[in-house]
């Protein structure tokens, strides 16, 4: 393997929504550069690119894929990303390492809502972006619909550098801009003829040169005085000027494909040598302390995991970006955030599940390496422990979806647990919760296709048996009136006793509450609630009724009564507990008799004080075309929720409302449905509500069966 210098390594990300075409261009690339001497196809299963399995199930890229190609003296990887929302962990990581992205455009569909959620990501992280038209040898295929949607979307830097001169069925030619020349390619694609433009398209190309040369001469102040002089810019300030405008983020240069029959693929990835930023050009990277790590292949070596993906028979693969120094197989870092050195045994560059060697790998580059212990995704390994730079971590997405998750065979929990840490370690975005509350194991994804891929993966390649079942709701209790009760513990069998009888009030607690007067108040204790809200605790014992040494086992019973609420075994928040009176035995009073009565008498007031259950309540913006809107409101309204607002925003109308926690889960799936997936839904936590009374009502018969059962 050819080692390359920090100049001639250009690092791709292959973006763009479902069928758009990535993992064919991918293919084509590849062929084209004699990295592989015959192309496959999505449908065939035989990619490069795609080459797991449940990718060759589903007929799409479900894992991003680092690859390379090496195109006249320069290295290019690339790492081509799945399509869809729901593996958009995969695709945050890969833009985040790459310096250049390849955003394909169907020319049927031009900006599909897939591509909008990405671009929103390309856009934070302020990268570099050349757009390809793919698919104009088809049917429908649009150029200019589809460079105005990216406008209309990307905003005036979408520049365009060529345009097809037969869209459809007979594509074989577009006209370059930058260098003036007409490409007809042959029948089967691969390398074009060069051809003076046409006279019937000389007008336009003419046109359109000028706006191309107009474009790389505003992005810098020395450009602008020589094209002010010359009229015009050559070539090669044009590549100068397009480069500046790129790293901007002020010029997105837009080409010409037809993947499928490999015709545009050597123009781009010339453009790709030629003009796109390398690593060393790029601003460089942030530590978490804010301080930036060069691209410096004379420093000490400095990597970031970004990617991790454990392989059957092969064990855990680590992709890392060398941001600075170079490393060589063989040697040893530090990892901080494992707490250990590592020894990088082997070096590799990969296609897909091929791993080629490497000896070296310079400052700049993408590569793998195997078994490391204790490096995850988001780790940064150092050849100088002391310098302690951590690299600021990629920012993962929260997730949108939730379900249960329990083995068929409960002899498998243990190895459950083991599976799903290693799944979260490979895809943060797949979160595992072990809930106490909820008495549940709630896995938490992007989507449905991401929850059941966790499926097919447990089954396929770890063979365990699971079930997924609904998440319970972490409903809250509380009450809404004053009440009193007593009770008395007594028990007698043999030896000593248990007796303690307790009087007690509770109300309900809000801040700023004015003080208890009811019974004079020798001394109250605040406790703010591990799940939210308060019990303020009164203890209003005068005479010695019940001695000081007891109350705390009276408020121990309280607290385990609010563990598991009278109503539905939720969580009591939010109450003022007042114990003003009772009665002591000389000899059978004890701790564990007060906390009983303290426990039962506050079920039992709890009974009499208008009990109401809480639920989670969370603010929802929901961005969906004009056309939509009324199918959105509709779908929200029919779910328990309550329309807060709208507003318009880049042509597209967002939705407010306030959602049940409840009704989240299928909302997420209904919206998809309306929307055909072309909506973005974002949800925060907002409040607990009341939940309304025929459904406490169904929510309490329903606790009070199970317990019966059980």
């Amino acid at each position: 393997m050819k080692t390359y210098d920090e100049k001639h390594i250009r690092n791709i990300v292959l973006l763009g929504a479902a069928k758009s075409g990535k993992t064919t261009l991918c293919e084509t690339m590849l062929f084209e550069a004699g990295i592989i001497s015959r192309r496959g196809t999505v449908e065939e299963g035989n990619t490069v690119s795609d080459y797991h399995d449940v990718e060759h199930e589903r007929g799409s890229s479900v894992y991003a894929t680092c690859l390379h190609t090496e195109w006249r003296d320069y290295k290019i990887n690339i790492i081509d990303t799945p399509g869809l929302e729901d593996f958009i962990g995969e695709i945050i990581s890969s833009i985040r390492v790459c310096d250049t992205a390849l955003l394909l455009l169907n020319a049927q569909h031009g900006v599909e809502v897939g591509t909008e959620q990405i671009w929103d990501y390309v856009d934070k992280y302020q990268k570099p972006t050349i757009l390809a038209v793919n698919q104009l040898d088809t049917e429908q295929a649009n150029f200019s619909r589809t460079v105005e949607e990216a406008r209309r979307v990307f905003g005036s830097a979408v520049t365009v550098m060529q345009y097809p001169v037969d869209q459809g069925p007979g594509f074989n030619s577009v006209i370059d801009l930058l260098k003036m020349t007409m490409y007809r390619f042959p029948e089967n694609g691969g390398k074009p003829e060069k051809l003076p433009i046409p006279d019937s398209e000389k007008e336009q190309a003419e046109r359109l040169h000028n706006e191309l040369v107009e474009k790389a001469a505003e992005n810098d102040d020395t450009l602008m005085e020589q094209y002010f002089e010359k009229g015009s810019l050559d070539e090669d300030e044009m590549r100068q000027g397009l480069k500046i405008g790129m790293l901007k983020h002020h010029v997105f240069p837009v080409f010409c494909l037809s993947a499928l029959h490999n015709m545009g693929s050597g123009r781009l990835m010339g453009f790709i040598d030629n003009v796109a930023p390398a690593a060393i050009d790029m601003p460089a990277e942030q530590a978490e302390d804010g301080s930036p790590i060069p691209c410096d292949p004379s420093a000490s070596p400095v990597l970031f995991v970004f990617k991790t993906l454990q392989e059957p028979h092969i064990g855990r693969l680590s992709f890392f970006k060398v941001l600075a120094g170079e490393i060589k197989a063989g040697v040893e870092l530090y990892s901080e955030k494992g707490n250990t050195v590592e020894r990088l045994n082997q070096l590799f560059i990969t296609d897909g599940r091929n791993r080629h060697p490497a000896e070296v790998l310079r400052a700049g580059d993408i590569g793998c390496t195997l078994k490391l212990k204790n490096t995850l995704t988001n780790h940064t390994l150092l050849a100088d422990k002391q310098s302690g730079k951590q690299v600021k971590p990629i920012g993962f997405p929260t997730p949108k979806v939730r379900v249960a998750i329990e083995a068929t065979n409960k002899a498998d929990d243990e190895k459950l647990s083991e599976v799903l840490a290693e799944l979260h370690m490979e895809d943060p975005t797949l979160e595992i919760e072990y809930n106490r509350e909820l008495k549940q194991v709630i896995l938490h994804g992007q989507g449905d296709l991401h929850l059941a891929l966790t499926k097919w993966r447990l089954l396929n390649i770890y063979k365990m048996h699971v079930e997924f079942l609904p998440a319970k709701i972490p409903y809250r209790e509380t009450i809404r009136k004053h009440a009193a009760a007593t009770y008395r513990h007594k028990k007698q069998s043999g030896g000593a006793g248990q007796f303690g009888e307790v009087f007690i009030t509770i109300e309900p607690y809000y801040d700023g509450m004015p003080p208890y007067r009811e019974h004079p108040v020798r001394e109250t204790e605040e406790i703010a609630l591990n799940w939210g809200g308060k019990l303020v605790f009164n203890n209003c014992i005068v005479g010695g009724a019940i001695e000081a040494r007891f109350l705390p086992s009276i408020l121990k019973g309280v607290m385990e009564k609010m563990q598991e609420g009278p109503l539905t075994g939720s969580y009591v928040r939010d109450i003022r507990v007042s114990v003003y009176d009772g009665k002591m035995h000389p000899v059978d009073s004890n701790d564990i008799s007060f906390k009983i009565a303290g426990m039962m008498a506050f079920r039992d007031a709890f009974h009499q004080a208008a009990p109401q259950l809480l639920e989670p309540v969370f603010d929802i913006d929901i961005t969906a075309a004009d056309t939509m809107a009324g199918d959105v409101m509709s779908e929200l309204q029919s779910r328990r929720s309550i329309i807060t607002g709208m507003d318009s925003q880049n042509g597209y109308q967002v939705i407010k409302a306030r959602t049940p926690q409840a009704e989240l889960d299928k909302l997420y799936a209904a919206l998809r449905n309306v929307t055909q997936g072309k909506a973005k839904i974002k949800a925060v936590f907002a409040e607990y509500a009341p939940v309304p009374p025929e459904l406490q009502k169904k929510l309490s018969e329903e606790y009070k069966g199970a317990e019966l059962v059980a």
